[in-house]
């Protein structure tokens, strides 16, 4: 074998190019080559990624990768810098395939980009590594003296562990002018020699002959095995022992024991005597078969000394030959066939494995690659492979016992985010053997699902005058996809109303969905904001959805009750309210008219008589407003009732606001004007404002009493200058306050409709009176001026001389 290696590495590439394979692609996709045995390691066997198409630079293991299984020794291995397949090791055709002429090593590779295996088959061929070789010892063949011319005599057959040329192609034999070499084939094409012989033997002449038999083989160089032969020439025996049976056929189950006997073999010699007794002895068996089983030399019992395994082993064949005393012989051949027995479970190797897809991966995607494998034939050898039906995967058989699992349709993460598929191989023995693998795959999610609110629309309440930056509410959408594809952002999208608003007033945090309010609201300026809130997730595309939100502001009682009628003055008087003496319990005498700009209950306004000159002379509608009597008027009662109105919202807390009237107990005006300057408001002893003020003009009374006084004794003679003086001078009216009346252009309005001229200015000049004391027609003499003049007003904003001077002016005249 050393010369033959070192031939080898002598002819380098001359004879690796000559005798390497002839590289090739069957239509079922197997990839063929070719190399001899015993090349060194890391030898050139082929161009694999040429051969399948792909850029053998720089390849990975990711992208091609020869499919290992358990216990198998690798010969070859992948170059990734070339994408050439070489040697991984020492390879002995003989110990690989023994004496099969054809001697094939099968493997696959994965192109995993492709998810698509190749098979890849390596056809060893054989060289001249191994000579001839004869069993050890010397060989004696016997022959008797009385054998003819022409007798044949069984020679040591040789064995060579190659095959074809290089096994054993002839033999020879050392010159002898007794015996000749005859050379026979077997019909297993083997050459086996035979020993004829030529002339007459005479014990008695020689009684041993010494030869050399030589085994020549085919190979280049030559090799050759000797054995030496020895002739022994014996006394007459004429029988030779006959085996009962040509071909011994046995067939043993793989589980028998050892010392189990296998068969027993038999022959018998017609002869008697020592002449008679046959011995037993194994011929032209392998090494391996003569350490595996124990033939009796007397017997001819074939007895186990191992342990048969049929995925080794399936058919043991040698021969057995009986040989008397004499050297007659017979040979019979023992066929030893294994039964299989179920004794190997299946095995499952998973080549690839992508460990997660995403769920918008289409049906037929590959998850995992399997290779199943049982070491045993038949029916024990026949595997199922399978998943449960539950799941959404399925088994295909691609090529030999590779199996692929593919999706069957899509898969959704929302549903099942994870797989533990069980997968599980099983024999048909019986009972059948199985064994099981758990895959785990991850699903990957894809943005297919939108956020979604759990309403379509939705209705807020917010009180009006809340604080800036509040909190109003909180909306929350449901994605049910993972991470970033789940992550939502809101944003306000629509606002039925109007931009402006919906800037100015409300803002939403993106992240958590909570709208706050970024100034106050105010119901009497808007009632309910609408807009859309939209929520969308962070995937790629991006998916959204929208909903309807409305808001409404609900009313706060932030707004005191307006009162309409009797209208604020504007001059600091109120207005007056004429009621006939002769009214009826019941009559209506005035109606306080009065609004709330707020809404609902905050709206519904009270009224209430909180102060009156004449208590129970008057009521007022609590609903309504109506100021109507209670009872008939009597003569005690005071002239003017000033009446103090209190409304009042139904508001928490309520708000209210309030109005004086005055009503005037007359039944015409000019009792109105001749009885007012008799009538004395009523003095508030509790209004510390009122009694400051009766101080001040009772003060002012006795200036003017005084100046009058003066006057009147200066000027007695004048009376025209005296009734001037008066006119000029300041009049007392005290205890009437001035909210009480209407003023000058309320009096004149209220004043016109009674007076005949058609108007107070003109009615007062055709009279000439003064306003305040008299009616149109009367006549006021200057003795009853200081007498007859009443309090008719009383300030509160101005001072004596003006109200004077307004009352006496020359407009009234």
């Amino acid at each position: 074998m050393g010369e033959t290696l070192k031939l080898w590495s002598c002819k380098g590439g001359i004879l690796q190019y000559t005798i390497m394979l002839l590289i090739w692609k069957a239509v079922s996709g197997q990839i063929h080559y070719s190399i001899p045995e015993e090349i060194q390691k890391g030898s050139f066997v082929g161009n694999i990624a040429k051969d399948l198409g792909m850029d053998g630079k720089h390849l990975s293991d990711r992208e091609l990768r020869i499919l290992t299984r358990a216990g198998m020794i690798q010969y070859f291995a992948l170059n990734y810098n070339s994408g050439h397949l070489q040697t991984s090791e020492r390879i002995d055709r003989e110990e690989i395939c023994g004496q099969t002429v054809k001697c094939l090593l099968n493997f696959q590779v994965i192109v995993e980009s492709k998810r698509k295996l190749y098979g890849v088959e390596v056809e060893v061929t054989d060289i001249n590594d191994n000579a001839p070789h004869f069993p050890l010892g010397e060989k004696e063949v016997k022959i008797s003296e009385i054998s003819t011319k022409g007798a044949r005599f069984p020679l040591p057959e040789a064995q060579d562990s190659d095959v074809g040329v290089n096994s054993i192609q002839s033999y020879q034999l050392t010159s002898s002018g007794h015996f000749s070499l005859e050379v026979q084939m077997g019909e297993n094409g083997a050459r086996y020699a035979e020993l004829v012989l030529e002339k007459m033997l005479d014990r008695e002449e020689q009684s041993v002959y010494d030869l050399i038999l030589t085994a020549v083989d085919g190979g280049d160089p030559v090799r050759s095995g000797t054995v030496h032969i020895q002739v022994i020439v014996l006394d007459a025996n004429d029988n030779a022992p006959v085996f009962t049976q040509r071909v011994y056929e046995v067939s043993v189950e793989e589980n028998i024991p050892k010392g189990s006997t296998v068969c027993r073999v038999s022959a018998t010699d017609l002869d008697e005597g020592s002449n008679g007794e046959v011995k037993y002895s194994f011929k032209k068996i392998s090494k391996k078969d003569s350490q595996l089983f124990l033939l009796n030399l007397t017997t001819g019992t074939i007895t186990l000394m191992g342990n048969f395994d049929f995925e080794i082993s399936a058919f043991y064949e040698f021969e057995v030959q009986a040989e008397d005393i004499g050297g007659l012989f017979d040979r019979a051949k023992v066929e030893v066939t294994v039964a299989d027995l179920n004794d190997n479970a299946p095995e499952l190797t998973v080549t690839f494995l992508s460990n997660s897809i995403p769920e918008s991966s289409p049906a037929g995607t590959v998850v995992a690659i399997l290779n199943v494998e049982d070491k045993d034939s038949g029916i024990n050898g026949e595997v199922t492979c399978s998943i449960p039906r539950s799941l959404p995967f399925q088994l295909k058989k691609s090529m030999d016992n590779f199996y692929s699992l593919i999706t069957l349709g899509g898969l959704d993460r929302e549903q099942t985010a994870d797989y533990n598929i069980t997968i599980t191989v099983s024999d048909k023995g019986a009972p059948p053997l199985n064994r099981a693998t758990v895959i785990g795959l991850h699903i990957l999610d894809t943005n297919d699902n939108p956020p979604l609110f759990k309403e379509s629309s939705y209705v807020f309440y917010i009180v009006e005058n809340n604080q800036k930056g509040a909190l109003i509410f909180s909306l929350k959408a449901n994605d049910l996809d993972w991470e970033e594809n789940s992550r939502i952002a809101y944003s306000i999208t629509e606002d039925l109303r109007s931009e402006s608003l919906l800037s100015t007033y409300l803002s939403i945090n993106s992240e958590t969905g909570a709208i706050y309010a970024l100034n106050s609201f105010d119901y009497e300026e808007f009632q309910e904001i609408r807009f859309q809130v939209k929520a969308q997730d962070g995937g790629s595309p991006p998916l959204s959805s929208n909903v309807s939100v409305t808001l409404l502001i609900l009313d706060q009682n932030d707004n005191t009750p307006e009162i309409l009628y009797p209208s604020p003055p504007t001059d600091g008087s109120t207005g007056v309210e004429l009621a006939p003496r002769s009214s009826e319990p019941g009559y209506l005498v005035t109606k306080v008219v009065a609004v709330d700009a707020d809404s609902g209950q905050n709206a519904w306004l009270s009224f209430q008589l909180i102060k009156a000159t004449e208590p129970g002379l008057f009521t007022i509608g609590v609903h309504n407003g109506e100021i109507r009597t209670t009872r008939f008027f009597l003569e005690k009662d005071v002239l003017k009732q000033s009446l103090v109105i209190l409304v009042k919202d139904n508001g928490q807390p309520p708000l209210s606001a309030s109005v004086t009237v005055t009503v005037v107990l007359a039944d015409s005006i000019p009792e109105v004007l001749s009885d007012l300057s008799s009538i004395s408001a009523p003095v508030d002893p509790q209004s510390d404002i009122t009694f400051y003020l009766v101080v001040a003009v009772a003060f002012v009374s006795c200036l003017f009493f005084t100046f009058l006084l003066v006057l009147l004794a200066v000027r007695l003679r004048n009376w025209k200058n005296s009734q001037q003086l008066f006119d000029s001078g300041n009049v007392n009216f005290s205890g009437v306050p001035v909210s009480q009346f209407v003023g000058i252009d309320g009096v004149r309005a209220f004043l016109h409709s009674y007076c005949p001229e058609g108007s107070l200015t003109t009615c007062s000049r055709k009279s000439q009176i003064i306003f305040p004391i008299g009616s149109c027609g009367d006549t006021l003499t200057p003795q009853q001026a200081p007498v007859k003049l009443g309090p008719l007003v009383t300030l509160e904003d101005s001072s004596i001389d003006k109200v004077t001077e307004q009352i006496s002016g020359t407009n009234m005249y």
